[in-house]
């Protein structure tokens, strides 16, 4: 979603379980949650240090020796001797020492999320002390857009809420995960927008609706009687076949690329009753198979109507 899109690029294979080779730099738009997933990432035993100088990032890691924990480093244009060519350049550098596993997370957000988080913080932009906030933001936008081009995983924290943006870190940085492919099942409305996380889209406003049916319009596509409903539509099963037909030479190779999180996402008009009834019956068919699956809905998650 995903432009993910939870992650855009995806070069490099899953990191081993191992933790002592492993190195994140986590970097993005000022407001998107860095320090947030630094916590995150901490929380889940790695040594978190936000805003090192790039000059002293080397000392931390000992290629050879190992490393007692995981090394997530959190930078941004508060770092001292911040710039996008010394940024890449460390990143090199790391990447070139043998033995170490680096990736490059950046964090990004809508630009009119951004501005309501610092307006309701009452936090000042770095880059807006003399300028008005939205112009500092997009200059920072313009500023770092090769570290987003280059990021190895890109989250996109615009409609995440904390819950589900932690669960994504864990599905790409988890250290006791099962490995591989984490699939992330949602619903969504498309009055509100697609899911900027989103890796594949499928669309079913074209099924019969239980918006429009009385005794149906309150419930959700969780409750049986929309499920029933649902599933009754004669267009239903072709598509649920199809779809899953579709996705079943596709999961493997996903994997096998090294994706270690892919975002699958079904809309319809509200995203009440449609697109979560094919969502859970999507998922339970992937549980089925034994894929690691989260299913999210997230017009009921965030109270939509």
């Amino acid at each position: 979603m995903s432009d993910l899109h939870s992650s855009p690029t995806d070069r490099i294979p899953a990191s081993p379980k191992t933790g002592d080779s492993r190195v994140v730099i986590v970097t993005g738009m000022s407001g998107a949650g860095k320090t947030m997933a630094l916590k995150a990432l901490e929380d889940m035993g790695w040594e978190a240090v936000d805003n090192l100088p790039l000059s002293l990032a080397a000392s931390l890691v000992r290629p050879g020796e190992g490393m007692a924990r995981p090394l997530a480093l959190g930078v941004d244009i508060r770092t001292r001797d911040f710039g996008v060519e010394p940024v890449l350049a460390a990143l090199d550098r790391l990447i070139g020492e043998s033995g170490l596993d680096v990736r490059l997370l950046f964090l990004d957000c809508e630009d009119d999320v951004l501005c309501r988080r610092f307006t309701e913080t009452r936090r000042r932009h770095p880059m807006a002390v003399d300028r008005p906030l939205l112009d500092g933001i997009r200059h920072e936008r313009a500023l770092v857009s090769p570290l987003r081009s280059r990021a190895d995983v890109m989250i996109d924290t615009t409609n995440q809420p904390p819950a589900e943006f932690k669960r994504a870190l864990a599905g790409h940085f988890g250290l006791e995960s099962a490995g591989g492919l984490v699939v992330f099942v949602t619903s969504f409305a498309y009055r509100n927008g697609l899911p900027r996380e989103a890796d594949l889209v499928f669309d079913a406003r074209f099924l019969a609706n239980p918006h429009y049916v009385p005794e149906l319009k309150a419930l959700t596509g969780r409750d049986a009687a929309v499920a029933d409903y649902v599933a009754a539509d004669p267009a239903f099963g072709p598509f649920l076949d199809s779809l899953t037909r579709l996705l079943e030479p596709l999961l493997p190779r996903f994997a096998a690329e090294g994706k270690s999180y892919l975002t699958i996402a079904i809309g319809c008009t509200g995203g009440r009753h449609r697109s979560v009834a094919t969502a859970e019956r999507l998922a339970e068919w992937m549980k089925r198979r034994g894929e690691q699956v989260e299913l999210r809905h997230r017009e009921l998650d965030e109270g939509g109507s």
